[in-house]
């Protein structure tokens, strides 16, 4: 453990004091990778007095409730008045009683509520007001009716920082208006791996773009350091993230290690936070990842040597959700090793009360030193103070609290609009077919063209942004609304055909298409092919070609992906990006105006190389050996010769490729997944042929239709004997960081039975190493003779005793009992993805 670090690392009062001294003894050797960044505020005398006078008053309890953060889910405003915590979050999908498209009504009278709690002094303790902070992606993504930005991927491509302050301030806005004074953002990573699943959380590839935005969007976001509406009602504080090397790690993977000298990382990864910091950024978040196998939430060289000392950072460092409980030697419950690192405040959202009670034996014992505390509380209180929370009343009764108009306000929407113009990258316009007439017949086609969810993509009302529908969204416009209103004003015909099948044959076609919703964890991929083992996109387009319509394809996605075969296709190609809310953006630049000109020009510049084969990972300007299928900053005009030859439809993948999380699906294994049964006595049968069965008839499995012709099997137990149907996979897999958030084991299955004994549904991890949970009841209570779709957290696999390190059998069903259901598809998912979830059984 890292308990034992000598008093001496901690930092003296002196340094504690003073906003400009070196947060530790920094080496030349350790730092001199990093600039030396100039803090834009001075030390505020009258503030430093209020806070040496109420942290005089404080009990060591009181402090250490400033240095947790809990989120909403799991604590209330009664948890808050009793531990004195100093911030709560509403994570991705936590939210109001429990509902994503809770009104802004919910969310303000939450915020009043958790504010009232910590200003209430009636058990004792300190009127020390509360930090509510909220994710805000792509504006303020968590609320019904908030304007949805493009995605930082689409941001990036309009290398426009101007545009980025903007986008910062009507996010502050309408964050405000709902309570929240704190939001977590910008995300300055330097994705290097498409493959990540967080790659559209970067603007760009290239440290520059990245270094040119970020404090760009930081002023927007918080006002300008020194001018009069700094850190007032109408702005919120930022945390800039997640520092650091996100966007490195091997294989793109999501909290994996970033390998790197350190120069490189300062380059690179490092990019964004010297312009945030000199834009007085308030805090920073640290990072899941490790750098060089040391994790980000215990490494003091970079948190406290180089982002306090060298960057000369003011504000106080967040941690991400239970990030320090991957701290070696470190439980979510259990951590002072990441405050004695250099953190100040935990993101504990289910663990807060553990973290809480061991912080204080830890500074009681004296393994936490009262300096190291004293000096994050400082840091907390300073910006408290900053903000003018002891002096703002409650969030209903700030300047802008209960505003809600401002959500989604048309002139909020414009700058969301213009930033989806620009951000549209031109591929491909062969024979000049762009721009479309308006005044003619067009069909609009593809399940991208009139999904508002899909077109915003994950962290959209909901953590992996799924499972919302059309009425979530009142301040919104479809791509298929926004194509069909400009249309019909020039006197032209729109129809709306997803499926491409029209009743009037077009002059022209518009197929938007692209990548389902996703977010971390979810979204990491395992090469860039498009959608594995699904052509329906490509078909369409090929069709509606074959029948004479030119064909203009709208791509959707959060990175960059191997397409080539769909943009031969089509005469023309779009990467949209993710667009949000403001679908008549597309429109405005499609379409022809009524002098049958081009209404608007494309603007967007590749911040990401795109790649010549779909395992081009590392395909990033400036690196040996550069060669993708578009370069970095490429990007067609109207004026531009938009003619392109056949590019190669040879993806550099051999044999049937694997989908990241789907470990059965179209009623088979996946590859690198076999399915067996098995009885009683441990005589197994692998399922190579159906229909398949155990010697003694115990468990019979056969094919049945679901979506298509026998792409489910039906498993049914003749309770003669306990049987098991489970899956095995090649190679043993790490699920652990999915278990960190609210990733489920995903069925997909139809209940033809009620279980006439119990049922368990189990993984395995290697000899001596399982985990069962009892899912009788969960089976009985699903609705018999209907698809549906069950969910149960790999969390409650964790908490059964399974190391999901190491994971060799990703589900196992077993019973005794007469039972049969059927089966097509077994992956991971997220919350909003089932149709019903499993509750972990109570220790």
């Amino acid at each position: 453990m890292l308990l034992a670090v000598p008093v001496a690392l901690a930092l003296s009062a002196a340094a504690c004091r003073d906003e400009k001294a070196p947060a530790a003894a920094a080496t030349a050797e350790t730092t001199s990778s990093w600039p030396a960044v100039a803090w834009p505020l001075t030390e505020d005398p009258a503030i430093e007095k209020r806070i040496d006078e109420l942290m005089a008053k404080m009990t060591v309890e009181e402090k250490v409730g400033q240095i947790v953060q809990g989120d909403i889910a799991s604590l209330t405003p009664d948890d808050v008045r009793k531990y004195r915590l100093g911030s709560v979050l509403a994570g991705g999908n936590s939210d109001p009683g429990g509902k994503y498209n809770a009104t802004p009504a919910q969310w303000l009278a939450l915020a009043d509520a958790f504010y009232e709690a910590s200003m209430d002094t009636s058990q004792g303790g300190k009127a020390i007001p509360i930090l509510f902070g909220i994710d805000a992606v792509h504006g303020q993504s968590n609320i019904v009716g908030a304007t949805l930005f493009p995605h930082n991927i689409g941001l990036g491509a309009t290398r426009n920082p101007d545009l980025m302050e903007r986008i910062g301030k009507v996010t502050a806005v309408e964050t405000r208006t709902t309570g929240m004074e704190w939001a977590f953002a910008p995300t300055v990573a330097v994705p290097q791996d498409d493959r990540w699943g967080r790659s559209y959380e970067g603007y760009s590839e290239s440290p520059d773009v990245v270094a040119s935005f970020a404090g760009r969007m930081v002023e927007g976001l918080q006002g300008k350091a020194g001018a009069p509406d700094f850190l007032d009602g109408s702005h919120v504080m930022v945390s800039v993230k997640h520092f650091l090397g996100d966007g490195g790690t091997t294989g793109g993977k999501d909290q994996g290690d970033t390998k790197i000298d350190e120069a490189e990382l300062a380059r690179i990864h490092g990019a964004g936070y010297p312009p945030a910091i000199a834009a007085g950024a308030q805090t920073v978040m640290a990072s899941f990842n490790s750098v060089n196998g040391e994790k980000m939430h215990g490494n003091r060289h970079l948190l406290t040597e180089v982002l306090k000392g060298r960057m000369n950072f003011g504000g106080f460092v967040v941690g991400d959700w239970n990030g320090h409980g991957q701290v070696k030697g470190c439980t979510n419950d259990n951590c002072p090793a990441t405050i004695l690192a250099g953190l100040d405040m935990a993101m504990a959202p289910d663990s807060w009360k553990g973290f809480y009670e061991t912080a204080v034996a830890a500074v009681k014992a004296g393994t936490l030193p009262m300096e190291r505390l004293d000096d994050a509380v400082r840091r907390i209180l300073r910006v408290k103070f900053r903000l003018g929370l002891f002096e703002a009343g409650k969030p209903s009764q700030r300047p802008l609290g209960g505003k809600f108009e401002l959500l989604g306000a048309p002139e909020h929407r414009a700058v969301a609009r213009q930033a989806v113009r620009e951000s549209l990258v031109l591929l491909k316009n062969q024979g000049g077919v762009l721009p479309l007439d308006p005044h003619k017949t067009l069909l609009v086609a593809g399940d991208g063209a009139n999904d508002v969810g899909k077109q915003s993509g994950g962290w959209t009302l909901n953590w992996q942004g799924t499972g919302t529908t059309r009425a979530d969204y009142p301040n919104a416009d479809s791509i298929w609304e926004g194509l069909q209103a400009q249309v019909k004003a020039a006197g032209g015909n729109a129809e709306l055909a997803v499926d491409g099948k029209y009743k009037k044959k077009p002059d022209a076609a518009i197929v938007v298409f692209g990548e389902n919703p996703y977010a971390e964890f979810q979204g990491d991929i395992p090469d860039l092919s498009y959608k594995p083992g699904d052509d329906s996109d490509l078909q369409l387009i090929k069709r509606l070609k074959a029948e004479g319509i030119p064909v203009v394809a709208v791509f959707l996605s959060g990175r960059p992906l191997w397409v080539n075969r769909e943009i031969n296709a089509a005469d023309a190609f779009v990467a949209a990006w993710l667009p949000g809310s403001e679908g008549a953006g597309i429109a405005d630049v499609l379409l022809r105006d009524a002098q049958g000109k081009a209404a608007h020009d494309f603007k967007g510049k590749l911040g990401f190389s795109w790649p010549r084969t779909a395992i081009q990972f590392a395909n990033n300007v400036g690196q040996k050996d550069y060669s993708p299928q578009f370069a970095f900053g490429y990007g067609l005009t109207y004026a531009d010769n938009g003619d392109l030859a056949p590019l190669p439809e040879v993806s550099g993948l051999s044999g049937e490729q694997k989908v990241a999380g789907v470990y059965f699906a179209r009623g088979r294994a996946a590859p690198g997944t076999g399915l067996r049964l098995e009885n009683a006595q441990g005589h197994a049968t692998k399922v190579a042929a159906l229909p398949a069965a155990l010697h003694d008839n115990s468990l019979r499995v056969a094919a049945v239709d679901h979506k298509a012709q026998e792409d489910a099997l039906r498993f049914s137990w003749a309770g003669t004997g306990k049987a098991s149907a489970f899956l095995v996979a090649d190679a043993p897999f790490d699920v652990l960081r999915e278990s960190n958030g609210d990733v489920m084991l995903v069925l997909t299955l139809r209940a033809e039975t009620v279980p006439q004994a119990e049922v368990n549904l189990g993984v395995a991890c290697g000899e001596g190493c399982a985990a069962t949970l009892p899912l009788h009841d969960a089976l009985a209570a699903l609705p018999k003779e209907q698809w549906t779709t069950l969910g149960v957290p790999l969390k409650c696999f964790g908490a059964a005793g399974a190391d999901l390190t190491k994971l060799t059998q990703p589900m196992r069903l077993e019973t005794a009992g007469a039972l049969q259901f059927s089966l097509s598809r077994v992956a991971l998912g997220a919350i909003n993805e089932a149709d019903h979830v499993f509750e972990c059984p109570k220790p």
